[in-house]
């Protein structure tokens, strides 16, 4: 069929709004898996129930993601407030709620895990645990502080956090810690390994980069019966080792990598030093 009539390069405006009903579906689905009401009944918020504005401010960030100015707009609109069960309210609330969520989202998450652990069977414990930080616009924030950014504003405050994630294939995140910015990864180790080590079995891997590398969090992690693998920081001795890699006559892992390594055994761990042809290419070529 020939098409005879094109269409208009100009969108009118009308009064119809709309907004992603399967992403509110969605979340209404795992609010009710991991027992919302539970979670956040205990908590009061006068007026407007907590567990519906924790979902609908989840369906407004899984979908827009933009200020909690306009989130609270978002969510005062009366199909969204249908269909999470609310009542129009004022901006102060949905600040107000997410005061409440801050000040006990230790509390909260530890029940989270709860509910994740109790219908799950995990295939493994085993986590990755990686630290950042978040640069702070304002000035108000009691967590807020100067400290190593790795957004490279060092004239910004600065939040941190930790994040704990189940490793593949699971890839589901189980933790999150938050701290003031002048923390460094190696202290606030422990605040997220605390965090999560009830929920893991005996020896499951811990998995983390050698900012947090240090003797006391790696007997903590020995002590609750759980293994490790973390970045070496490299001493003299390490450095006589790598400067002798060849004469001690190195494995070949990956031919095709170009990757070969020996290891260093220990009775309480194992040191692996590794060479790759293909890495020591590709650093060479971005240093030119």
């Amino acid at each position: 069929m020939k098409k005879t009539k094109q269409r208009t390069n100009k969108v009118n405006y009308n009064e119809n709004i709309s907004f992603p009903v399967g992403t509110a579906l969605a979340v209404e689905k795992y609010g009710e898996k991991l027992c919302f009401d539970h979670l956040f009944s205990k908590f009061k918020q006068r007026g407007v129930p907590l567990e519906g504005l924790v979902k609908a401010l989840i369906s407004y960030k899984l979908s827009e993601n933009l200020s909690l100015t306009r989130g609270s707009n978002w969510i005062n609109r009366c199909e969204v407030l249908e269909e999470f069960g609310l009542k129009s309210f004022e901006q102060k609330t949905l600040y107000r709620a997410i005061e409440t969520i801050g000040e006990h989202y230790q509390e909260i998450i530890l029940d989270l895990q709860d509910v994740i652990f109790s219908q799950y069977d995990f295939i493994h414990t085993d986590v990755n645990m990686d630290w950042s930080s978040l640069i702070l616009w304002g000035d108000k924030a009691s967590l807020g502080k100067y400290g190593y950014s790795r957004d490279h504003r060092p004239d910004k405050k600065q939040v941190m956090f930790g994040i704990t994630e189940l490793r593949k294939p699971i890839n589901i995140p189980i933790g999150l810690t938050i701290a003031k910015g002048n923390l460094n990864d190696q202290t606030h180790f422990q605040t997220t390994f605390n965090q999560v080590r009830n929920n893991l079995k005996n020896n499951s891997m811990i998995i983390f980069d050698k900012g947090a590398n240090g003797k006391d969090n790696l007997n903590s992690i020995i002590a609750s019966k759980m293994q490790f693998l973390t970045a070496k920081k490299l001493n003299a001795s390490d450095d006589k080792l790598i400067k002798k890699f060849w004469d001690l006559k190195p494995l070949e892992i990956d031919k095709d990598e170009g990757v070969c390594g020996f290891k260093q055994e220990f009775p309480t761990r194992t040191n692996y030093f590794f060479f790759s042809k293909k890495l020591k290419t590709e650093n060479l070529a971005s240093s030119l």
